[in-house]
């Protein structure tokens, strides 16, 4: 097997737009033709769930109030009948709206969900607008992140925790608390080792301030040592990003002793190995 990519949207999140101008089959071969140069073998898309108005009966954020103009069924049809993608999804973890989560993501077969923190109650980690760092206080800010992460991870809705040190994204850009952060990773570690979630290694933070891997290697070794297997992926939001700098990302996993990854299907998860 070769590499892999489930991390992906079939259209860029900086600008608005809608479905009909990304869910297309000129748009996927667009991917599909970098997937296979690149040596990516099991592609998946995995849209954010905020696109979608089916979302809006999970949570009525006004982010996602006026992001949700998709329809999720379709979406869903284009993919399985129109691509040979793996159908996925990236779903945030809501705290409190775990059971609206689960009816969404139940009604649907995925071949994987992948679950993200990206808002600390109604504040967001990775965004200037609702940003959570008005507070001011770092060390507030990476604990409830953390703690979340760990709550994500319990709640047993999701196949792959994505950047999952996401709260770092900013770099210099953001305070970041002072010392040994590992105190932070640990506040995640209970609900990951009690669950069977896989733990995603994404190139995207080497396109982001922080210019860095995620999760760190502290935290990602904390994670293998509790038995979670690695994902690989890109978070690509454009074709060109598929497997960005997985060279790197590969390295990485070796010097840590990795040797498998994970692929999906049906949700469920088998191990490939990792190739050089």
């Amino acid at each position: 097997m070769g590499l892999t990519d489930f991390h992906v949207h079939l259209r860029p999140d900086e600008h608005p737009s809608e479905a009909r101008d990304h869910f297309t089959a000129a748009n996927v071969e667009r991917y599909t033709t970098v997937a296979e140069e690149r040596g990516i073998e099991s592609l998946g898309v995995a849209e954010h769930v905020h696109r979608f108005r089916q979302a809006l009966d999970v949570w009525q954020h006004p982010f996602w109030q006026r992001n949700a103009v998709d329809d999720l069924d379709a979406y869903c049809e284009f993919v399985r009948s129109e691509t040979p993608l793996k159908l996925g999804i990236e779903a945030d973890f809501v705290p409190g709206r775990e059971d609206r989560m689960a009816n969404l993501l139940d009604a649907r077969e995925w071949d994987y969900v992948i679950g993200s923190v990206h808002f600390l109650r109604d504040q967001a980690v990775d965004m200037d607008e609702w940003d959570v760092w008005t507070s001011g206080d770092p060390d507030k800010v990476w604990r409830r992140y953390f703690e979340t992460l760990g709550e994500a991870a319990r709640s047993g809705l999701f196949d792959v925790l994505a950047h999952p040190d996401l709260v770092k994204v900013w770099g210099p850009e953001r305070p970041r608390p002072d010392g040994d952060l590992r105190r932070f990773y640990e506040l995640a570690m209970d609900g990951i080792a009690e669950s069977d979630v896989a733990i995603e290694v994404s190139t995207a933070g080497l396109r982001k301030p922080v210019g860095e891997i995620y999760p760190a290697r502290p935290f990602l070794e904390m994670c293998l040592e509790a038995g979670r297997p690695v994902a690989l992926s890109s978070d690509a939001h454009v074709p060109d990003q598929l497997g960005y700098r997985y060279d790197e990302a590969v390295e990485y996993l070796r010097a840590l002793g990795v040797t498998e990854i994970c692929d999906f299907s049906g949700r469920e998860r088998t191990m490939t190995p990792l190739p050089s």
